[in-house]
C-alpha cells in the first residue's frame, strides 16, 4: 500500500469516527516475533509537550507480554473491508493462532522503532513507549466502570510518544501548512 509520512499536526484522524470504532490493530516486538490485537480503546494528543497515543491492554491477553518486553508499539488502521480480521484478532489469542499467517497480514519493518507495521494497514502510527500506568479500581469515580471487568483484569495504560506516521492521502489535511 502506498503510504506517505504525515506530520502529527496534519494527520486527520477522529478517534470518535467510526475508523476507531472498528478497531485497530496494536502491535508490538519484532520483525520476526510479534503479536496482534484488536483495540477499540484508545486515546490521542498531547502530554508532556510530546505528541502520544495511548493504548489499552488486558494483562491476561498475550500482546500484554510483548508489549512489558518492547519498548516500542505500532498502532495499525484498515480500511472497512478489514472488519473480519480485525473480529479475528480481537477474539483469538496469539498463544494458539499465528495471526498473521491466519489473516494473511504481512509485518513490515517499521521506519524508527522496532515494533513492525502491517503492510495491508492503511495507517500506521509508530509509538515509543515512555510511560505504563495500571488501573486501580478503588479510583474509579462511576462504579458501573467496574462492570465491564467481570474478570477483574483491569487493563494497563501504555503511553507512548509518536515517532512517525504513516499513512494514504485521505488521513492528509489539505489545509496543514507545514512549519
Amino acid at each position: 500500500m502506498k503510504r506517505q509520512e504525515i506530520h502529527p499536526r496534519a494527520l486527520k484522524l477522529n478517534l470518535f469516527s467510526d475508523e476507531l470504532l472498528r478497531g485497530a490493530l496494536l502491535c508490538a516486538g519484532t520483525i520476526h516475533d510479534a503479536n496482534c490485537m484488536t483495540i477499540s480503546w484508545a486515546s490521542m494528543g498531547v502530554l508532556w509537550n510530546k505528541n502520544i497515543f495511548v493504548v489499552y491492554v488486558r494483562p491476561t491477553r498475550y500482546t500484554y507480554t510483548f508489549m512489558e518486553k518492547a519498548n516500542d508499539f505500532t498502532v495499525n488502521f484498515f480500511e472497512e473491508k478489514y472488519n473480519k480480521v480485525l473480529t479475528f484478532c480481537g477474539t483469538r489469542s496469539g498463544k494458539n493462532v499465528d495471526k498473521f499467517r491466519e489473516c494473511n497480514l504481512t509485518r513490515i519493518k517499521s521506519h524508527h522503532i522496532q515494533s513492525p507495521g502491517i503492510d495491508e494497514s492503511h495507517l500506521i502510527i509508530e509509538c515509543q513507549k515512555i510511560y505504563f500506568q495500571d488501573i486501580v479500581p478503588d479510583h474509579f469515580l462511576d462504579p458501573d466502570i467496574d462492570s465491564l471487568y467481570p474478570r477483574k483484569d483491569y487493563h494497563r495504560i501504555y503511553i507512548g510518544e509518536i515517532q512517525r506516521i504513516y499513512g494514504v492521502e485521505q488521513f492528509i489535511d489539505p489545509d496543514f501548512n507545514r512549519p
